[in-house]
């Protein structure tokens, strides 16, 4: 067996398609990852490479246990299919940013010590920035902005976090629920926003639907994903968390349900599905916490299949709202099988992935005795299915079409490719389920083919039909945009801002005056700065100032100087 990191592999393949030329480059965004994923499968488990650092400081950049190596297999695996789905792709940037990003997170989660998982989280928001900024419209741009600034507030918390946890002689990252200290807070909000835990989630909605089509498929499964196995890892337990997982499902699926725009839906959704992620984290129990990474792993397929699928949609027709476009089956009738075996898997429906990976967090719940998160957590699936399953399938492939649609360009086989891959993946996983079991970090006794859960199933797919053939009329997406918490900080932040802008701009050109005014007042005293200091070397004191041996500035220069020793002497008091 091998130590190779994966991780580290495909950084290094994103900068080789960086540098190669386009002809090649398509061949490097396979192989590359291919190499990768095989390095994963010959992976030991244990602490595989440990680097000296500093102060007695070690660096364990290769940690391998059942949790981060299912996490690593997963997320290379996506890496593989978004090569494959990028390879009619020209811009070399974007195929580096890509595989950074996806090396970066590989990275991260492989990560055995505090200041190696930092390195790499902040690698994630500077890579994954690209992949917004890369689509190059002004929503994009701004889009970006607001990203990298929450991204970089999460950052911090984090830094502050590990800082504390270093500087305190605990360097390994381990579970830091038996001490409710500082840091654990800390490290929790950094957690909470790559997690998209409400109030902090806006961001989600509001950049991946900017970034650019291949670069969304990355970024609909990592960082979010990434933040899952950081949670598992560090807050399993932390009870509280149940309740704000159940609701996350129940809000993302709500904002799903009124979305037009494809990738704001689906970027909604992702708020549903980590809320059962989180309210696995939450409850604790080794088969919860299963059900946490079994739905995580399942997800990326399904999540990066829907994402592919949209993209598709968007490179052939041009349009990305709902209420633009219908009767699609006909035109792209594999996209729509596509569409349809990824809206399965993640709506639960049985012989697919989702229906053996959801229920195990359900049913832990019930296991546990609590039967109000296994109710709203069994509600949440009926938005799942109504927002993905019902109204994207419905009104993108079998409604009437909008006026003026038209396939302007075909999709490039590789996209088809990747989604098929991705198809299989989500069929194999739901007709196997002890591949996908036999994987995840804690023994587990579950049979999702059960009566029971069939019967489950079945409730919620009659609960989530009859209102939408009922209100089929009233379901037709609007256009406008919905405005979630992301209004603070379009509305009310930038206008706060603004004034705070405006109020240090005064301040500044006040302070200015006032110091130009003092300038100005004091320097016909400085008119002869020799005389006003005292004689000369020789004893003599100059009746005019020499304009050729005494530049006129230094009278100024001088009073200047003085007035900032002045003020910075005065502020250092004040702060004493």
């Amino acid at each position: 067996m091998s130590s190779l990191h994966p991780g580290l592999i495909l950084l290094l393949v994103g900068v080789i398609a960086a540098i190669v030329p386009k002809s090649v480059r398509k061949y490097v965004l396979v192989v590359g990852p291919a190499l990768a994923l095989a390095a994963v499968f010959t992976l030991d488990q244990g602490d595989l490479w440990v680097v000296p650092f500093i102060n007695d400081i070690e660096l364990h950049l290769l940690v391998v246990d059942k949790l981060s190596w299912i996490f690593v297999a997963i997320f290379t695996l996506l890496a593989f299919m978004g090569g494959i789905y990028a390879m009619h792709n020209d811009s070399w940037a974007e195929a580096l940013a890509s595989m950074a990003y996806a090396g970066s997170t590989v990275s991260m989660v492989l990560a055995g010590d505090w200041v190696t998982l930092l390195f790499f989280w902040e690698l994630m928001a500077i890579t994954s920035l690209y992949l917004i900024w890369a689509n190059h419209t002004a929503k994009s741009r701004r889009a970006g902005f607001r990203y990298i600034m929450v991204h970089f507030f999460g950052g911090n918390m984090l830094l502050f976090g590990v800082v504390l946890k270093v500087t305190g002689g605990d360097f390994m990252v381990s579970n830091l629920t038996s001490n409710h200290d500082l840091a654990f807070w800390l490290i929790l909000i950094a957690v909470c926003i790559n997690s998209v835990v409400p109030p902090l989630h806006a961001w989600v909605a509001d950049a991946y639907p900017e970034s650019t089509i291949t670069g969304g498929v990355f970024m609909s499964s990592l960082t979010t994903k990434a933040g899952i196995y950081v949670m598992i890892r560090l807050f399993a337990g932390t009870d509280w968390l149940i309740w704000v997982g159940v609701i996350m499902a129940l809000y993302g699926a709500i904002f799903a349900i009124i979305e037009n725009d494809m990738r704001r839906l689906l970027s909604y959704h992702i708020v549903s599905q980590l809320g059962f992620m989180v309210a696995g984290v939450g409850l604790g129990t080794g088969m919860a916490l299963d059900g946490a990474t079994a739905h995580a792993v399942t997800n990326v397929l399904q999540k990066s299949m829907l994402f592919m699928c949209a993209g598709a949609v968007m490179y052939a027709t041009g349009r990305r709202k709902l209420n633009e476009l219908g009767g699609l089956a006909k035109q792209m009738p594999l996209l729509c099988v596509f569409f349809l075996i990824a809206a399965f898997s993640i709506s639960g429906v049985p012989l697919f992935d989702g229906f053996v990976a959801k229920s195990i967090t359900i049913s832990a719940a019930a296991e546990a005795g609590n039967g109000t998160m296994e109710l709203l957590l069994s509600l949440a699936s009926i938005g799942t299915f109504l927002s993905i399953t019902l109204k994207m399938t419905y009104f993108m492939f079998f409604a009437p079409p909008q006026p003026g649609l038209e396939i302007k360009q075909p999709v490039p086989k590789n996209m088809m490719v990747a989604m098929g891959i991705a198809a299989f993946m989500n069929i194999i996983f739901g007709l196997v389920p002890s591949l996908l079991h036999n994987a995840l970090p804690y023994p587990i006794e579950y049979h999702a083919y059960t009566v029971d859960h069939l019967t489950q199933y079945v409730e919620v797919l009659v609960a989530s039909m009859i209102p939408f053939l009922v209100y089929l009329a009233h379901m037709m997406p609007h256009s406008k945009l919905a405005l979630d918490f992301d209004w603070f900080y379009r509305k009310p932040l930038v206008t706060c801002v603004s004034w705070i802008s405006s109020l240090c701009c005064a301040i500044r050109d006040g302070l200015g005056t006032m110091i130009r005014g003092m300038v100005d007042g004091l320097k016909p005293f400085m008119d002869n700065p020799i005389a006003f200091m005292g004689r000369t070397w020789n004893g003599t004191i100059p009746k005019q100032y020499d304009a050729d041996q005494y530049r006129p500035e230094i009278g100024e220069v001088m009073l200047v100087d003085l007035l900032i020793l002045a003020v910075a002497l005065a502020i250092f008091w004040v702060l004493l």
